[in-house]
């Protein structure tokens, strides 16, 4: 719900990019901005970034600022840090919105300590109430949703749970203005320096990014069973992921785990497989758009998030899926 205009403060949201390319989920952010009211300006950071920044310039928003200065070619948290706090402190908006990514994990908190306020993080949601805001963020692995009212004087830093809003929920169709807003950072005061990539970074998934996922759990009795579910993530063109027992078990790595100890997820399409639906799993994907389970266990609690539910075999029910989608 947007805030009444009378209450509307400027939002400034923080766009995420790497090499240039815009991470899709500053569109969920952009989506919670346009929700929230208010001139809603974006920044982005980096160099090399103008194809990020006119990206960007297509949504509808009021402006879209411009930070490039070499010593933020790769993102360390002094670097942006640095910039950010400047900008903050020139543009004066009363919240300060992010994805909550890991990279925004690592650099917000002390934005805003910087800034001589808090980072509210990983929320939900966000309502107009008595003539102020209020943010919706989960607690306890998610069986709490508390109510937290920015208090004080703003700038407030706040972050969004990967798919809390849709990325396609943001309005476009807009020509926002691009500035370039000068800033010059001291290469001297950045402490971190970056390494390159681990090799296995290649290999590595970023489930966040995934359209179609289909997940596996402890339905899938053994390892040797594995290769049931990889034939439907094939021909879904899907990303193959798990619930935190299989991954613990060694069956999948790590970055295949979905989940409040593992990734958060928002894929158009989210099919759980042999997943009972523990909360800290779904916290990590109740976001999706379609969610379609498959489970023998007819009161499994994936099925009050599921759209689509199947009570069946899996072993059963995934290789006829895999026969109709190969008609």
């Amino acid at each position: 719900m947007p805030m009444p205009s009378s209450d509307r403060a400027p939002v400034l949201v923080v766009a995420e990019q790497r090499a240039g390319d815009l991470n899709p989920v500053t569109w969920e952010t952009i989506a919670a901005a346009q929700a929230v009211g208010g001139a809603v300006s974006v920044a982005v950071a980096g160099t090399g970034i103008a194809g990020a920044a006119a990206e960007i310039a297509a949504a509808d928003v009021a402006e879209v600022l411009v930070l490039e200065d070499p010593a933020l070619e790769s993102y360390t948290p002094d670097g942006y840090i640095a910039v950010l706090a400047s900008l903050v402190e020139q543009e004066r908006p009363g919240l300060v919105l992010f994805p909550h990514t890991y990279q925004t994990r690592d650099y917000a908190p002390a934005l805003a300590n910087r800034l001589g306020g808090v980072l509210i993080p990983d929320c939900v949601g966000a309502e107009a109430r008595d003539g102020g805001l209020v943010l919706l963020r989960p607690m306890f692995q998610g069986k709490f949703v508390a109510e937290v009212a920015p208090a004080g004087p703003g700038p407030h830093c706040i972050s969004f749970q990967i798919g809390a809003w849709r990325a396609d929920a943001a309005a476009r169709g807009g020509t926002a203005a691009t500035r370039t807003v000068p800033v010059s950072v001291d290469g001297s005061t950045i402490r971190q320096r970056p390494e390159a990539p681990f090799q296995e970074a290649k290999q590595a998934v970023d489930l966040t990014q995934a359209e179609r996922i289909v997940a596996v759990g402890r339905g899938i009795k053994g390892q040797e069973h594995l290769p049931v579910v990889q034939e439907l993530a094939r021909s879904l063109g899907a990303e193959l992921a798990a619930s935190r027992p299989i991954c613990d078990s060694g069956w999948l790595p790590m970055d295949r785990q979905i989940g409040s100890s593992g990734q958060t997820v928002s894929p158009k399409l989210y099919v759980a497989l042999g997943i009972s639906g523990a909360i800290q799993h779904l916290v990590g994907m109740k976001g999706s758009r379609t969610i379609v389970a498959v489970n023998k266990d007819a009161d499994a609690p994936i099925f009050e998030v599921a759209d689509y539910g199947i009570v069946g075999d899996l072993f059963e029910v995934v290789p006829a899926l895999v026969a109709a989608l190969g008609e």
